[in-house]
């Protein structure tokens, strides 16, 4: 009888023992940690490298902060003024949530900003019927802006419950690390056209930061300063040339969207700031309004979010040196997102909020997952956002800069998701189908309902909903991977083995491991206020 093709020498062609022996290289050894992080989840840099190092948080979290006030104010009818008081809002609650998620919520190295997914249910809001009559463009905008508003507190309540009440913990504890590579790498992944393509819009001042950043790889180990603040660099070097061609008339006879690109005098931010600005005035606009179908399209994007924020925790956890999430503790953290965007709805924001992707990439570059450096640049969130002309300044950080920041961030974030494979047996036929449909349709759903999306544009509420969810690509390779996991790889002890359950299940379980809680533990006695249910 022929021997079946699991025997050792059936594929080999020729006889084994003819053959010279061969020194195999030994394989790289599995790390529960990442080694060579400098500064660990609990453990602080010197005060003056910490102001530093939250200072550039700070600077990478104005990306997303003014990005979606820039594309959403203008059509909701509002001027430069509103667009500055929508930034220090937004800027001001993201300063809290991020104080809240570090004492509060997960414990992690995480910012708490803006959300890119809330943008299609607030566009639909933006160019609803109701709002068309209003010849005004101010009159306009109070009163778009207070239907976003009570979109978002509906939203939030969605999101809240989903963390405080167990419900998230209850799916995210049948995750394993199969099913969370695809989460996590189409975290960072998903949000391709925030990198590359807004680059483009000026490329003679995006190549150049892209290029600047990459160089830091090349004098890390001589140089660890620029390492650490490679980004206080790029950003220092690149702004200046971006002025210098401003100033050289380069520009002056090129189209709008260049110049709005490019140049670095047409932000408007400055001179429409004040000095001095309390942005925690409840209801600045008016009481909110609540329209129940644009609600549910909200909270579509609030589900998305809580997608996006699970696959940044674990990004975040692993750059910091930390253990894997344990599900109560992501749910607790999904809890204080949605809190966040609350705050939001009450001080008037434009959009919802989510752990920022980015910031968990900078970990990456600076190797610093301090807990103490993301809490001092909640701080200078919450300075600049009520000392508006000082952040108005850096606000007007010319957009493809930042894009060229988010090629590389976003890159180290979909990087750390591929690295849960190294628990799973990428022999088996089973874990490749796995990996390779979720991967392949995180890629080809969301295109299709992108090109849809084009088509139907702002055509209702519920073409919203459907939308915001199957056009993230996060969300998509989340529940593909998610579904194929439980169904597939769980038959038995061998299957359970592959998708690497095993070392998984001791991370999954309240005080199964020490070190969940070093990491996570409540301080004090608050854990008792908010206990793994």
């Amino acid at each position: 009888m022929t021997e079946g093709c699991d025997k050792e020498n059936s594929c080999g062609g020729g006889n084994k023992k003819s053959q010279p022996e061969v020194v195999q290289p030994e394989p790289h050894p599995v790390r529960e940690q990442l080694p060579d992080v400098h500064y660990c989840i609990n453990s602080s840099p010197p005060w003056k490298q910490t102001l530093v190092l939250g200072f550039q948080h700070y600077i990478l979290t104005l990306g997303m902060t003014v990005l979606i006030p820039a594309m959403l104010v203008d059509e909701m009818g509002g001027g430069h003024v509103e667009k500055v008081r929508v930034i220090q809002n937004l800027l001001f609650v993201s300063g809290l949530g991020t104080l809240a998620q570090s004492y509060f919520g997960t414990r992690l190295p995480t910012v708490v900003l803006g959300s890119y997914s809330y943008l299609i249910p607030t566009m639909t809001i933006v160019h609803a019927k109701r709002y068309r009559s209003y010849i005004d463009p101010q009159e306009r905008f109070r009163h778009t802006i207070r239907g976003i508003q009570g979109a978002l507190i509906v939203s939030s309540c969605f999101h809240t419950c989903m963390g405080f009440l167990g419900l998230w913990r209850s799916a995210v504890r049948f995750l394993s690390p199969l099913s969370v590579a695809p989460f996590v790498t189409f975290t960072g992944l998903g949000l391709y056209h925030l990198g590359f393509p807004m680059l483009a819009k000026c490329v003679e001042v995006g190549l150049p930061a892209l290029i600047v950043m990459y160089l830091h790889h090349f004098t890390g180990t001589k140089k660890p300063i620029y390492e650490q603040f490679a980004v206080l660099f790029t950003v220092a070097c690149v702004w200046l040339l971006a002025q210098l061609l401003t100033s050289s008339t380069v520009y002056n006879n090129t189209p709008d969207s260049t110049q709005n690109s490019c140049r670095t005098d047409r932000a408007g931010l400055i001179g429409a700031a004040s000095w001095v600005n309390l942005p925690f005035i409840p209801f600045q606009w008016g009481a909110p309004t609540f329209n129940w179908g644009e609600a549910f399209a909200m909270i579509a994007a609030s589900f998305v979010s809580i997608f996006e924020s699970t696959g940044t925790f674990y990004a975040a956890a692993r750059y910091a040196s930390g253990t894997p999430v344990p599900p109560h503790v992501i749910s607790r953290g999904t809890g204080w997102v949605g809190v966040a965007t609350f705050l939001n709805g009450f001080f008037g924001s434009v959009t919802g909020c989510t752990a920022s992707v980015e910031n968990a990439g900078l970990l990456a570059s600076t190797r610093v997952g301090s807990r103490r450096v993301i809490q001092t640049s909640a701080g200078f969130m919450i300075f600049f956002s009520i000392f508006g002309k000082f952040g108005a300044f850096f606000a007007s950080i010319p957009l493809p800069i930042i894009a060229a920041l988010n090629c590389v961030f976003f890159g180290y974030v979909s990087s750390v998701g591929l690295g849960y494979l190294q628990f799973c047996n990428l022999n088996s036929f089973r874990i490749k189908f796995v990996l390779g449909f979720s991967f392949f349709l995180g890629l080809s759903v969301p295109q299709y309902f992108i090109e849809y999306y084009h088509v139907k544009h702002h055509h209702g509420w519920f073409n919203a909903m459907i939308s915001v969810i199957f056009m993230s690509h996060t969300t998509v390779a989340a529940l593909v991977a998610f579904i194929l996991d439980i169904t597939l790889s769980r038959k038995d002890d061998a299957a359970r083995k592959d998708s690497g359950l095993p070392w998984w299940e001791k991370f999954c379980v309240y005080n199964a491991d020490g070190r969940n809680d070093d990491f996570y533990k409540l301080p004090c006695k608050l854990n008792d206020l908010f206990p793994a249910i």
